[in-house]
């Protein structure tokens, strides 16, 4: 019979294997990320937040972990949904926010829905604006530019407009990390835009993502917006990847809209979804 939950706030090295094996054994089954990606670094790097472990005999069979905030916020490996920890869960906090994906939401408040889009790779032509130069984000001189101008065009954003230095730092000391795909535009020495890519390595299929895609206020309504998508988009086929995803949050419209302009379709939609133990 399968244990209940447990909690701890530091994992033991023997659980972080046990969970990163998990994580592994759920994305080859599903075919996609078991867990987001921040989520998963903190347990790669050990970080401290609320760890829920269920066991069957000796056997770690669901995992979730719990990250702070007003309410905290907590996602499951796989992105289901189970009762008993939510039970478990408001037992100690009065409420949780919860990543719902791939699951049918039969309870609780829906309080953000972010969809995955998705885009099949074909040669794109790209034009870039008269006086502008694009280059490749250079590690130890390009950090504060690029974090003054992602912040100021994501102010209203709950993750995108708060990057810190360490954030930024951290990312560029993955393995997966690579400056030829981190794409800058600039006039006159100022940055105006940047895209930056990813490619999923270790995954089935070898996909690639529009990682994070910005406009400095100063230059939005111009088109860099789209100029950067191709751009990045080009990048990533010319590193021989066949599909790209991103994520957007449905609320979005405008961004939405230039995704589907370039051939960007849905493909998912996550839901957060608040639970109270009133």
């Amino acid at each position: 019979m399968t244990n209940s939950w447990l909690h701890c706030d530091v994992l033991s090295d023997a659980e972080r294997l046990q969970v990163l094996d998990l994580i592994n054994r759920t994305e080859q089954a599903i075919g996609r990320e078991a867990l987001d990606e921040t989520r998963r670094r903190g347990v790669v790097h050990g970080w401290r937040a609320q760890h829920w472990l269920r066991y069957d005999g000796d056997t770690l069979v669901q995992y979730a972990v719990l990250t702070e905030g007003e309410p905290p916020s907590l996602e499951v490996c796989g992105g289901g949904f189970d009762p008993s920890l939510r039970d478990a869960v408001l037992a100690i906090h009065p409420a949780v926010d919860w990543w719902i994906r791939h699951h049918p939401v039969t309870e609780g408040e829906i309080v953000r829905r972010l969809q995955v889009h998705s885009i099949d790779m074909t040669p794109t032509a790209v034009s870039l604006p008269e006086g502008s130069l694009v280059r490749t984000f250079e590690s130890g001189a390009d950090e504060e530019a690029w974090l003054t101008q992602n912040n100021a065009a994501f102010t209203d954003h709950p993750e995108q407009g708060a990057w810190r230095m360490a954030d930024l730092h951290s990312r560029i000391a993955e393995p997966w990390f690579d400056p030829s795909g981190f794409l800058l535009l600039e006039f006159d020495g100022k940055l105006a835009a940047a895209c930056w890519t990813k490619v999923h390595e270790l995954y089935r299929e070898r996909l690639g993502e529009i990682y994070v895609l910005s406009v400095a206020p100063d230059f939005q309504g111009r088109g860099l917006g789209k100029t950067m998508l191709l751009l990045g988009l080009t990048t990533l086929r010319n590193k021989g990847v066949k599909r790209a995803i991103l994520f957007v949050d449905a609320t979005n419209h405008p961004a939405i809209a230039l995704y589907e302009s370039v051939g960007f379709r849905m493909e998912r939609e996550d839901y957060l979804v608040r639970f109270t133990n009133r």
